[in-house]
C-alpha cells in the first residue's frame, strides 16, 4: 500500500476515521488510537516487503538509544555528539547505498522521520525538552504519526504532543473534523485530478539541434509542466496529510503558501515544503551561523550569512539524495539565496527601488523562471540535455 496514493488507502483512511469522529465528538482522547491507527498503515506500507519491517525496528531501535543516551546527561557534548551521529546512521546509510545502487535500511519516510528524531535530541541537548519528557509511547507516537509519514510535513515534538495530550471539546473537535474533510478533498483534488493533468502532457523530449528556437520552446514548457506536477502533487498530498491530521486532532502544519508567487527566493522557501526549509534554517542555518561567529571564522556578518546559505542549502540537496542532479539543485538555490543576501543587504539600488510596483513585479518573473530552471535541474531535465547534446 502507498499512502495517500492506493484506493485500498483511501478505503481503510475512512474506515478508521468513522471511530475516530466518534471518540472525538464525544470527549474522548484521541492520541493511543492515532498511534495505534499509525502502526496499522505502517504495517500496511512494509507488509509486502518484510525487510522494511526490519528496517523500521532498527530504526526506532537506534534512535529511542540514541535519545536516552543523550537524556543520562543533555549538557556531555560527546554525548550529544554521538547521540546525533547515531540519529544520522540511518538515514546515511540508506542515502549512500542508493547511491551505490542498493536501499540498506530504507523504508517509506525515512529521510522525513530521521529530522524529527534529529530535532528530538538537539532540542533535548538545548534543554527545551527535559530529558525525561518524552515516554516511549510518545516518542513513536510522534515519529510514526501516518499522515506526516512518507513526505512530511515534518512537525515538532513540543507542538505535536501538546496537541495530542490535549483532549478538545466537542464543538472544537467537530471544527476540526469538518475542516480535515475540507482539507482531504481540497489535497485529493490536487493530487488526483491537477497533478494528473500535469503529468499525462509531461515528455522527455530530446534537444533538437536543427531547431533550436523551437526545441527551447519546448524544453521550457516541459519545465513549466513539471514544476505544477511536483507543486500540485507535493501541496496535494501535504494537504490530504493536514486533514488526516486535523481528524485525529493534530493541527499539523501548512506546507505551502502560493509558492509561485513569491518576490525572491527567500519568499519562495518561505513558501515551498515550508517545515523542510525552517528545519533546516533553525538545525543547520542559525547554528552554523553563530559557529562562525563565534570562532571568528569569518568577520563580516553577510558574508556569513552568505556562507551558512550556501551550506545550508547543500544539505537539503544532500538530503534529497546523493546524486549530482540533487547536490547541483542545493548548491543552485545556495548560490542564488547567497546573491540575493548580498544584494538586498549591499545594494542600494534594491534600497531605493524595491517597494517600486515594477521592480516587485520583474523580481516576481524573474524568481519565477529561477525557480522552474532549479526545479528542472531537480527532476534531471537539465543534466538529461546536457548529456545528450554532448553524445551528439
Amino acid at each position: 500500500m502507498t499512502l495517500f496514493a492506493d484506493p485500498s488507502f483511501f478505503v481503510l483512511l475512512a474506515v478508521v476515521l468513522v471511530p475516530a469522529a466518534a471518540l472525538g465528538l464525544t470527549g474522548h482522547n484521541l492520541r493511543r488510537y492515532a498511534l495505534a491507527v499509525s502502526v496499522l498503515f505502517l504495517s500496511c506500507a512494509v507488509c509486502d516487503q518484510p525487510w522494511q519491517a526490519l528496517a523500521v525496528l532498527a530504526f526506532l531501535l537506534v534512535e529511542w538509544f540514541a535519545l536516552r543516551l543523550l537524556a543520562r546527561d543533555p549538557g556531555d557534548g560527546r554525548r550529544f555528539a554521538v547521540a546525533t551521529v547515531l540519529s544520522l546512521a540511518p538515514l546515511v546509510t540508506y542515502k549512500v547505498s542508493l547511491a551505490a545502487g542498493g536501499s540498506l535500511w530504507g523504508f517509506v519516510g525515512i529521510s522525513y522521520v530521521t529530522f524529527k528524531a534529529v530535532q528530538v535530541v538537539v532540542e533535548t541537548r538545548d534543554g527545551l525538552i527535559a530529558p525525561d519528557a518524552l515516554g516511549l509511547d510518545d516518542y513513536l507516537s510522534f515519529l510514526l504519526f501516518f499522515p506526516q509519514l512518507s513526505s512530511g510535513p515534518i512537525d515538532r515534538s513540543r507542538r505535536f504532543l501538546a496537541d495530542a495530550h490535549r483532549t478538545p471539546g466537542r464543538d472544537e473537535y467537530a471544527g476540526l473534523l469538518a475542516r480535515g474533510i475540507l482539507l482531504l478533498l481540497a489535497g485529493a483534488t490536487y493530487y488526483l485530478v491537477f497533478a494528473t493533468l500535469a503529468h499525462r502532457y509531461m515528455a522527455s523530449v530530446p534537444w533538437d539541434a536543427s531547431d533550436p528556437v523551437g526545441s527551447l520552446a519546448t524544453q521550457v514548457g516541459q519545465a513549466w509542466l513539471y514544476a505544477l506536477y511536483l507543486f500540485f502533487d507535493f501541496a496535494g498530498y501535504s494537504l490530504m496529510a493536514m486533514g488526516a491530521s486535523y481528524c485525529l486532532g493534530i493541527r499539523c502544519p501548512r506546507n505551502f503558501r502560493a509558492p509561485f508567487i513569491a518576490r525572491d527566493l527567500f519568499d519562495f522557501w518561505n513558501r515551498w515544503n515550508i517545515t523542510l526549509s525552517t528545519w533546516l534554517r533553525d538545525f543547520v542555518f542559525m547554528r552554523l551561523t553563530r559557529l562562525i561567529m563565534r570562532r571568528h571564522l569569518i568577520r563580516d556578518r553577510v558574508r556569513t550569512a552568505q556562507v551558512a546559505l550556501v551550506a545550508n542549502m547543500v544539505v537539503m540537496g544532500l538530503w534529497h539524495g546523493l546524486t549530482g542532479d540533487y547536490v547541483l539543485y542545493g548548491i543552485y538555490h545556495g548560490v542564488l539565496l547567497a546573491l540575493t543576501q548580498g544584494f538586498q543587504k549591499r545594494s542600494r539600488f534594491y534600497r531605493r527601488h524595491r517597494d517600486d510596483r515594477w521592480f516587485r513585479v520583474l523580481s516576481w518573473f524573474v524568481t519565477l523562471q529561477l525557480v522552474v530552471l532549479g526545479l528542472a535541474i531537480f527532476s534531471g531535465q537539465l543534466s538529461t540535455l546536457v548529456k545528450g547534446a554532448l553524445d551528439v
